[in-house]
């Protein structure tokens, strides 16, 4: 069958290589060996490849007529024929390019043909002629080895074609390398070891693809709804947000909670409500603060005042539970619901310093906070809650619009009457029964007082209930807020101005003064002594839980950066210290180049054997050439430690591409070399001042090296 393949690339030599160039090149690649995994018929045949490619360049006759041939294949067009050769053994697809030299590989040397590609870096070819084969080939008992040695060459294109998508940013188009490989594996039930590598990239590739997804628009469903998916899934391994099992992301407690912040930003309020709301109940702290965020602002956008009622309570379950200084959002909650005195008992109890100045700032000259705490609530919503939301980054934040909308309105005004109803199991008193709640002591007419707020936008009712009168003394006025209108000025009662005014507390009034300061004094003496008792079954029970089930860190309210160019983890393959060096191309810029190959050398002859630290700087075919002699002295115990030395002899950029470009440098190498932990003083060598020749390559900005030869 034929190969898109030719016989300088089998032995990763330029097609104007030396004979000397020629006899060290096909050293190395007997030298080097494949994964342990591959059969020996699979080892043989790419043995014999190598062979054949050296007896035909080393003769030269045959070279002669062979590059004849090779510059055809190369400036001609090629035809391939779509039918199936007689010979063959399973059908040729015309998948090869034009001007693409091409071998002539018998059957049974297939699968060295297919490894010699994967070696290569080829991903793509392999794909395609392996599953080729995988998808016509019979199953007959001398076929089971040579299957197995397709199936883990087609595997390790999709691994490693999986992390160079992903390096390239391309995270769905990985998760499918990826999926397809494992799939593969699963469905052959072979080669455990390598299926399980592809599902650990698998799953610390998921981060990465649930930002992608849900950074989509709108309008593309399916796919943000992939991204929801995986995101659930994501947190059902590691048991919620603050959850501590391990996912296979890498991500820590602390990374994954920079996480959740990111992509906040690309969910819209609905989808963050159900999300959080669900994951509140696990039981998440975390969870609950964020469901917070998300009920607040979908009930003042949507004018859904019930949502922020369920908000409150969310937060006093907060502040039960564990404790938190979540009193600024109370108040802001409670403000929102009408409930304005329980806003300004909620702002006694913060200590967040600097909002509070700011309120206070703006509440001068009123009796109470409220003035400040409505524009500091507006610009809360402005600037700290809608930005969180990829749907309500644009929304303005108005208190007036908000209690001027009539379902809102509505609400508020029931709102009283149904805590009358569950606290007192008994109809609310009209504002008329409560004038004449006592035949002996006459309440003065209540007085409606219209303010404007220090911003203009809400207009506040304000009712002052007049003290009972005696002989030579003056009134003294209460105030209580009633809560916030629109622009009729209809009046929203407060909850707590209708309990004051309930059918209990009237019969209460008729008791007499000395009965009632005896019962207040009971009842004083009672509360305390709850109080008492409850702070001390509270602080066991936060000491018997904090020891038992120590809970995570709440987010923090200051928003965090992770941004999709700064990676979460470090991605499998390159995994490197050593960057590639941008343009432009001087001495200097020379120099840094072949030193990140020295160092990058270094890394990877090393004891830890840093194989990935070489796809920073080479590219093929060189690359593929040195990540095999790793392999081999890691196959046979062997690492080397290096000294290196460099001096720039010449620079040249190619004049017709600028990212093409050739150096020569003087380089000396000292090398000790040990071989199952002992020195080997037989294969150590210092080579003293080396003219290297170094063909680079621009690629995405940055400058690597494509062939290496030593001049002398």
């Amino acid at each position: 069958m034929q190969i898109p393949l030719d016989y300088y690339r089998i032995l990763g030599l330029p097609v104007a290589a030396s004979h000397e160039q020629l006899q060290q090149a096909y050293r190395d690649r007997l030298l080097q060996l494949p994964r342990r995994e591959y059969s020996q018929a699979a080892i043989a045949a790419r043995k014999q490849l190598i062979e054949q490619a050296y007896a035909v360049l080393s003769d030269p006759e045959q070279r002669s007529v062979y590059d004849t041939n090779y510059f055809a294949h190369r400036y001609e067009q090629q035809l391939v024929p779509n039918d199936t050769p007689p010979h063959s053994e399973f059908p040729v697809e015309d998948i090869f390019a034009p001007h693409t030299p091409i071998i002539d590989v018998a059957d049974h040397l297939f699968a060295g043909a297919l490894l010699i590609l994967q070696e290569l870096g080829e991903y793509e070819l392999v794909l395609t002629l392996g599953n080729s084969y995988l998808n016509t080939s019979n199953h007959e008992p001398n076929n089971i080895s040579f299957r197995a040695d397709i199936v883990l060459t087609v595997a390790l294109a999709y691994l490693e074609l999986g992390r160079e998508q992903w390096q390239q940013g391309q995270y769905e188009s990985a998760a499918n390398s990826l999926q397809n490989g494992e799939q593969l594996l699963s469905r052959e039930g072979i080669l455990l070891g390598i299926r399980n590598d592809i599902l650990a990239d698998i799953n610390k590739l998921r981060p990465y693809r649930i930002l992608t997804l849900l950074k989509e628009p709108e309008g593309t469903l399916e796919r943000r709804y992939l991204g929801l998916k995986l995101l659930q899934d994501l947190l059902d391994a590691r048991g919620g947000i603050d959850g501590v099992r391990d996912d296979g992301s890498g991500l820590s407690l602390d990374d994954f909670l920079r996480f959740i912040q990111q992509i906040r930003s690309y969910l819209t309020v609905s989808e963050q409500q159900s999300l959080f709301e669900a994951e509140s109940k696990r039981p998440s702290a975390v969870a609950n603060y964020l469901a917070v965020y998300a009920l607040i602002a979908r009930g003042f956008t949507q004018r859904m005042p019930v949502l922020i009622s369920q908000a409150k309570q969310l937060l006093q379950h907060l502040a039960q539970v564990k404790p938190q200084d979540v009193y600024l959002e109370q108040a802001i909650s409670t403000l929102l619901l009408g409930q304005t005195v329980e806003a300004n008992q909620a702002l006694e109890l913060s200590q967040e310093y600097e909002p509070l100045e700011f309120i206070r700032e703006h509440s001068q000259g009123s009796p109470d906070l409220l003035p400040g705490l409505c524009l500091y609530a507006e610009r809360w919503l402005q600037t700290e809650v809608f930005p969180q939301f990829r749907d309500l980054k644009n929304q303005q934040a108005s208190l007036k619009e908000y209690f001027a909308d009539e379902h809102v309105q509505a609400y508020l005004e029931a709102l009283p009457n149904q805590i009358v109803a569950n606290q007192q199991k008994a109809p609310a008193m009209t504002a008329t029964s409560t004038r004449n709640h006592t035949s002996q002591q006459r309440v003065q007419p209540t007085r409606k007082q219209h303010t404007t707020d220090v911003a203009g936008d809400v207009t506040r009712v304000t009712t002052s209930v007049i003290k009972p009168t005696t002989n030579n003394s003056a009134l003294v006025p209460t105030t209580e807020h009633a809560g916030y209108v629109g622009e009729n000025s209809k009046q929203t009662t407060s909850a707590l101005e209708h309990v004051r005014i309930s059918p209990r507390k009237r019969r209460r009034r008729k008791l007499s003064t000395k009965r009632k300061t005896a019962l207040a004094v009971i009842a004083l003496a009672g509360l305390l002594a709850s109080v008492f008792l409850f702070a001390l079954l509270g602080q066991a029970f936060s000491w018997l839980r904090r020891t038992l089930y120590p809970a995570p860190p709440l987010l923090p309210g200051e928003q965090l950066s992770v941004e999709l160019n700064r990676p979460l983890i470090a991605i499998p393959t390159p995994g490197s210290q050593f960057s590639p060096v941008v343009e432009p191309l001087d001495t200097a810029t020379a120099e840094q180049v072949v030193q990140s190959w020295l160092s990058a050398k270094s890394s990877a002859f090393s004891p830890n054997y840093a194989i990935e630290s070489l796809q920073n700087i080479l590219v093929d075919p060189t690359l593929a050439q040195w990540q095999q002699r790793v392999r081999n002295d890691r196959a046979s115990n062997r690492y080397r430690q290096f000294q290196h030395s460099v001096k720039i002899d010449s620079v040249q950029v190619n004049p017709k591409n600028s990212d093409i470009a050739v150096v020569q440098a003087i380089v000396s190498e000292i090398a000790q070399v040990y071989e199952n932990g002992q020195l080997n003083q037989r294969a150590s060598y210092a080579d003293q001042n080396l003219r290297v020749r170094y063909d680079l390559v621009r690629r995405n900005g940055a400058w690597q090296i494509r062939q290496m030869q030593v001049l002398n």
